[in-house]
């Protein structure tokens, strides 16, 4: 699983029906599931986006999380994530889990967020989406799974 996190004043996600989804200072998530990721691995993400020390204190320094400030998180689905560029000109995505396996995934990691005490937006899984943010900072860490 891979999440590319970026800490946000704000962001939302415009669903295809029109319906817009929406946060305020916080975290925007964008989550890939690979085809050998399970429910572990979506706790186990869930528990580092919630405590991941990217907030800045009275100092400045990366010392609170977003449980520790209080923040929201846009959760969105991104099989893109898997796309390999290392050969020719088009990516290859087949090392992303079929949907059948990644759309539960990420419905996983979505709601082991909120048990954490996360406020949770989400996107639609699958769909075409616009996602608008303000990144805060900015502030963008990648994160995988896979190296943790």
């Amino acid at each position: 699983m891979r999440l590319l996190i970026q800490r946000v004043l704000s962001a939302s996600v415009r669903l295809p029906g029109g319906e817009r989804r929406s946060i305020g200072p916080g975290l925007a998530v964008l989550v890939g599931i690979g085809s050998s990721d399970d429910e572990a691995a979506s706790e186990r993400l869930a528990e580092k986006a919630a405590n991941l020390r990217i907030f800045s204190n009275e100092e400045g320094k990366f010392d609170r999380s977003l449980l520790d400030v209080r923040g929201e998180a846009l959760v969105v689905s991104q099989f893109t994530l898997f796309g390999d560029c290392a050969r020719g000109r088009r990516p290859d995505f087949t090392s992303a889990a079929p949907p059948a396996k990644a759309e539960p995934l990420y419905r996983a990691f979505a709601q082991a967020l909120a048990r954490r005490g996360v406020p949770v937006q989400t996107g639609e899984f699958g769909a075409a989406m616009q996602v608008e943010l303000v990144n805060d900072g900015p502030v963008t860490i990648w994160i995988d799974s896979e190296r943790l």
